[in-house]
Parts: C-alpha cells; structure tokens; sequence
C-alpha cells in the first residue's frame, strides 16, 4: 500500500510531467516507438497475409516463420541493432525490434482468418460470377476482420507493454521512469512508470475493441445473428 501510495503522489505531482525528462515527454516518445512501429508492421505482415490466405499457397511457411521470430528476445535483437551502424540513427533500433516483435500475431491472424472463411461462401460468390478481387473484398475480407483485429489488438498491447525495453539500450519512453527509479531505489517512481504502461496498453486495446466494432463490415448481420 505503501507503494501504491508514492505512486500516487508522484503521478499527481507535476513537476514529474514537465520536461524531457518529464512522464509528459516520455509518454510521446513512447507512443512515436509504438505508433511507427505498428504502421510498419501493418504494411508489412498484413497485405500478406491477407494475399496468401487468399491464394491458399505458402502460408503454412510464412506462419511458422512468424512463430520462429516469437522466440527471438527483442532486447537482445535491440541491444545488437544499437551496436550496429543503425545505432548512430536515434529510435530506428527501437522501431526495428518492435517491428520483428509485432509482425507475428499480425501475420498469424490476418493469414488464419482468411482460411477459415467457409470454402462453401467463396465458391457460391464464384458461383455467382464475381471476380477474385470481389470474392476478396467482399466476402473473405468481411468475414476475416474479427481475427484481423484480434491480431492487431495482441500487437498492440505487446509493443506497447515492450516498448519499455527501449530504456535498457539508451532510448526514450516510459521505460526511462522505470529504469531510474530503480536506479535511485524509487520504488514509487517505479510503480508510477508501471502504471502508465498498463493504463495506457488498457485505454489503447479498449478504444481498438470499440473501433473494431465500429468499422465491422458484418456488425449488423452478426448483432441480428
């Protein structure tokens, strides 16, 4: 109680939000790292996974792949990718282990989901003359969102919870109210930064859930199912 008391008190002070060293500064700088790191990710696992699962061919290969980078630790990927030439380039290090980091569940997600939609579905929509783009967008792509979201709520709440490790090879974020809080035996300071992680990995899947129920190309025939 004690702890969750200083955290309080430091959370409510507002000296600690004020400056580069502020949670202020530190909160932005994490969102950069995740927000960039997740555009990437995006652009990069989504469109194929979505064309593999649309093809039915090497998936199998691309989702095992994925599991393996599962394995890989990020902050020994950005320990190494700080010591390279990319160290000299400020967050690109971060942003390229969260990346190996977020691609999986994307990948994984967005591929399964597109096997999963009946065959029977897609063959009546052949049946009835649409084209291979049409069968994509308007009935795999449909049906698939659910795991498509899932997968991008998963990637989300991992950079962000991962994003922490940044502090341990020199960058900025949250992780850096962590870091010094052990390193001057804060334990306060330690629960604060803590804190802020898990509130906003909540407040950002929250508002994905909300979002992805918004944007459901099947919302009305799944509420009246």
């Amino acid at each position: 109680m004690d702890a969750l008391t200083g955290a309080w008190t430091w959370l409510t002070t507002g000296a600690n939000w004020r400056g580069e060293s502020g949670a202020g500064h530190r909160l932005a700088e994490h969102l950069y790292f995740s927000g960039v790191c997740l555009a990437v990710s995006c652009l990069l696992a989504l469109p194929l996974a979505l064309w593999l699962g649309h093809i039915g061919k090497g998936g199998a290969l691309a989702v095992n792949l994925s599991n393996v980078g599962r394995a890989v630790p990020t902050l020994a990927v950005l320990v190494l990718l700080t010591l390279t030439p990319l160290g000299r380039h400020g967050d690109l290090p971060t942003i390229l282990a969260l990346v190996l980091f977020a691609v999986p569940p994307l990948l994984t997600n967005a591929y399964l989901g597109m096997r999963e939609v009946d065959r029977a579905v897609v063959e009546a929509a052949r049946g009835m003359g649409m084209s291979p783009w049409q069968v994509f967008r308007k009935v795999e792509l449909p049906l698939a969102y659910p795991l498509v979201m899932t997968g991008l709520r998963v990637a989300t709440v991992q950079v962000i919870a991962t994003a922490t490790l940044a502090a341990m090879a020199g960058q900025g974020g949250l992780g850096r109210i962590i870091t010094a809080g052990f390193n001057t035996y804060d334990t306060a300071q330690v629960v604060a930064g803590a804190l802020i992680v898990g509130a906003l990995a909540l407040l950002v899947e929250g508002l994905l859930v909300v979002a992805g129920r918004v944007f459901d190309p099947m919302r009305r025939r799944r509420s009246t199912a």
